[in-house]
Parts: structure tokens; sequence; C-alpha cells
């Protein structure tokens, strides 16, 4: 279903401003190509977070608390590497005018 004229416009907007604001993501998001968005360490963080997981489970369920111990803190040291390498997921602030508070017309 082909988009109306109304959509196309805002979508031509949406578009100027992306490449306006941020000229690298637009470039990245044009290429087609994310190179840096799954790096080894990612996927590493991903893994160690599920070992730990798994390990967690099993050490509950055994009752050993080393390995429960042990698959905590592999956990956590996965949920530490991905946060860490994540890139910042913080949107920017919202540009407001002046007059345009709660109340004003």
């Amino acid at each position: 279903m082909p988009l109306s004229d109304r959509e196309q416009k805002l979508l031509d907007e949406l578009e100027l401003d992306l490449v306006t604001k941020d000229p690298r993501l637009a470039q990245e998001l044009s290429s087609g190509s994310m190179a840096d968005g799954f790096r080894a360490t990612t996927y590493f963080a991903a893994l160690s977070c599920l070992i730990g997981v798994v390990l967690l489970i099993a050490g509950v369920a055994s009752q050993v608390i080393a390995v429960g111990v042990i698959g905590f803190l592999l956990m956590g040291a996965g949920t530490y590497l991905f946060v860490a390498n994540a890139p910042a997921l913080t949107a920017p602030p919202i540009k407001r005018r002046p007059d345009s508070g709660p109340g004003k017309q």
C-alpha cells in the first residue's frame, strides 16, 4: 500500500531532520550496515549472562551454593560488559519554546 502525499511529505521532513541533527547516524542508516552495532564483546557479554543464569538456576536446584554464586557473578559480569559497551540509549533533551508552557496559548 503506497504512502499518501501527506505521509510521504512527513517522512521526507523526518529524514531531513535526522540528517541535520545527526549526520553520522543518517549516513550509517542509509548505508545499510551497522558495523559497530554488535561487536564480539557484546556477544561475549550476552553469552556470559545466559550461562550465568543457567548456572544460577542449576546451583539453586542442586542446592550447591558455590555453583549459584559463580552463576550470579558471571551473570553480573556479563550484564556489566553489555551495559558498558552499549551505545547511549538516552534521547536528547526536548527543546521547548519559552512561550509553550502549560496554560499558554
